[in-house]
Order: C-alpha cells, then structure tokens, then sequence
C-alpha cells in the first residue's frame, strides 16, 4: 500500500517497522481540553525523536487559513518556514519497547481517505492495538485524581478505566471515524478522553497527560517517562490551590464539585478506596511509615 493516493509518502522507516506493534494516535486541533494532547506528544517526543515511516500532506489535508504556518524573519530576510505536520513514527519507550506513534494536527479535509489510509497502515504493519487519546472539559474539581471516559471494543479496558458511559450525540474527531472503522473490521482500538475540569480547560493542565500517559501505559504495556510533567503538576496545582484559597465564592463552587464527583463514584469501581479526603493518594513515605506504626503497636501488644 506504499504510496497509495496521494496523501502520504512513505518514509525512511517503511521497511524497518516490526509486526505486531501497538498503535498511538495523538491528533491536536478541534477539542484539546487542557492542552491534554499536545502536551503527551511533548512528553513523548521529549525523549527522542522517532524515525519516520510515513508523511501526510498538507497541501490534501490542512486548511491553512485555519493554522497557519509559521515563518521566522531575522532583519529583511525570510530565514525559516515551517509547515505543521502529521507523521508516522516509529519510536521507543523508555524501556526500548517499539510502538508506532501517528500525532500531530488532525486533518480538515479528506477524513474519509485519511481514516482509509490509517487502517492501511494497521493492516499492512499487523498493528497489535490501536489507542487514541483526546480531552473534555467537565464540571469536576481538580481537587480529586482525574478520571477518563473509555470507548472502544476493548471491553476488559472500558471496565477498568471508564468512569461515564454516555448516550450523546457530539461533534466528531477524525479518529472517531477512525475508531468507527475499526470497530466494523473487529480491530482492537479504544479511546481514551481525560475529562478535565472545565474551569481550568483553557490553559494547560499537567494531570490530563499524566493521566492519559499513565493509561496508555495500562493499554499498550509503554513505559513513556513523566518525571517533568509530575513536576509541573504539583507547581499548576500549588498556584490554583493559592489562587482558590482566596476566594470564597470559588472555594464554594469547588465544594459542590466534591460532593457531585464523590456521590457519583460512590460504589462504582473506580471509587478508590486508598484515597483521602483531598483525593490524594499516601505517598511511599507516608505509607512506609503507617505500616512501621503498625508493626510497633503489633509488637507492643505482643510483648
């Protein structure tokens, strides 16, 4: 299928990819609530480039009028010009584990050969499973540990990651369609949406690619490293609790979101029962010292 129509070209790693790879999908552009996606390219890509196995073209897929390229002028001269770009990647995780990376804008015309193209792709590299990502701004404290909503043919992952399960009617992606496709040829795919609260959507929000990172990892088995991202997000979070703390209308609005959020995951599986009443999980240290406490009351009483 190398080639087929005419928008991609195969890259230098066409030849080199494995069978049996797991598929990522990391499309930004219509509907990236906290940065979510961008920010899980960053951190993937943050790592090391991957080797390129197909190029899309601008030119059949993007509305320029819509994101324009970007030039960089030094005095009177024209020293750059850079088209956005949506590649096929073959990469590896921090553990040297392969996986195919597809990510940047998602198209704005040609859905439909676009997504034909994708399970071209599938099929021709006997991909083992498709996981795709994207991000909802909802009415959920950040006080508590962000949830996802899973759809997909993987029915072990739905149960285990999916905190809403809708009947709705919304906008599509383009991996929708994608999605579609898949599930009609029994392909393993599932998408996996952070939903972020909605009233810090607008700016970037670590947790929602910690979050999608961490449950790529439990779809795919990829270790993809976190350490800046975590970092970020207990500076994000010190600056929002300063900045609630302040204000007493806002410390009431994030009040009424606990209390929804909570009675909603009351009894449910993802109900996490290790938590504390911030929605914070012990650290190492903290439970280090529970279970040294316990142990010396153990032997006090036995003694």
């Amino acid at each position: 299928m190398a080639g087929s129509g005419s928008i991609f070209r195969p890259g230098n790693a066409w030849h080199r990819v494995p069978a049996g790879l797991p598929l990522v999908v990391l499309l930004t552009g219509y509907r990236d609530a906290g940065a979510t996606v961008r920010q899980s390219i960053e951190a993937i890509l943050e790592h090391g480039e991957g080797s390129v196995v197909a190029t899309f073209s601008p030119d059949e897929l993007l509305d320029y009028r819509a994101r324009r390229p970007v030039v960089k002028i030094d005095g009177s001269l024209i020293t750059s010009y850079r088209t956005p770009r949506l590649d096929l990647q073959l990469m590896e995780d921090s553990l040297g584990k392969q996986f195919l990376l597809l990510s940047g804008y998602e198209p704005d015309f040609r859905w439909g050969e676009f997504a034909e193209a994708v399970v071209g792709f599938i099929r021709h590299f006997r991909v083992s499973t498709t996981t795709w990502a994207h991000a909802l701004p909802m009415p959920v404290p950040h006080t508590r540990p962000l949830r996802l909503a899973v759809t997909g043919n993987r029915e072990d992952l739905v149960d285990q990651l999916s905190v809403w399960k809708a009947k709705v009617e919304a906008p599509a992606h383009v991996a929708h369609l994608l999605e579609y496709e898949l599930v009609q040829a029994e392909l393993p795919v599932v998408c996996l949406v952070a939903l972020v609260p909605h009233y810090l959507a607008d700016g970037d929000v670590p947790a929602g690619a910690l979050r999608i990172l961490e449950a790529l990892g439990t779809a795919t088995g990829l270790l993809i490293p976190t350490e800046d991202l975590r970092e970020r997000e207990r500076s994000f979070r010190a600056e929002v609790d300063e900045q609630i703390d302040s204000n007493e209308e806002v410390r009431k609005l994030i009040a009424a979101l606990e209390a929804r959020h909570d009675g909603f995951l009351k009894g449910t599986p993802q109900e996490n029962p290790f938590a504390d009443a911030a929605g914070e999980l012990p650290t190492a240290d903290e439970i280090a010292a529970e279970l040294e406490g316990y142990l010396s009351a153990r032997r006090d009483r036995e003694d």
